[in-house]
């Protein structure tokens, strides 16, 4: 896969994986819970999607080429980065009014 394609691939990734816990109350699009997903459980699913993203990323990275060593402040980016991914789908759920 060339670079740019695997780039934009993480990225598409990404915006997708961001927002999944707060778009279905199925726990990791499988698992019906009785009582639904609170707010802690949804936390959970995108910390488990973050790391799912960037193992991907990695994945993608050591296909291209060699690895690039990462310090404490790429991971702090890229998480926050992440988060802010998942802003359109946390409006979605608990912002916005649904008619039930």
């Amino acid at each position: 896969m060339a670079p740019d394609a695997a780039v934009w691939l993480v990225i598409l990734a990404a915006v997708v994986a961001a927002n999944l816990p707060f778009l279905t109350q199925r726990l990791f699009l499988g698992l019906r819970l009785a009582q639904g997903k609170g707010l802690a459980l949804r936390l959970l699913e995108l910390l488990v999607y973050y790391l799912l993203v960037g193992a991907l990323g990695l994945l993608l990275e050591r296909n291209v080429g060699r690895i690039a060593p990462q310090g404490w402040e790429f991971y702090a980016v890229t998480a926050a980065l992440f988060v802010t991914l998942a802003f359109p789908g946390f409006v979605w759920r608990y912002l916005l009014k649904h008619r039930h």
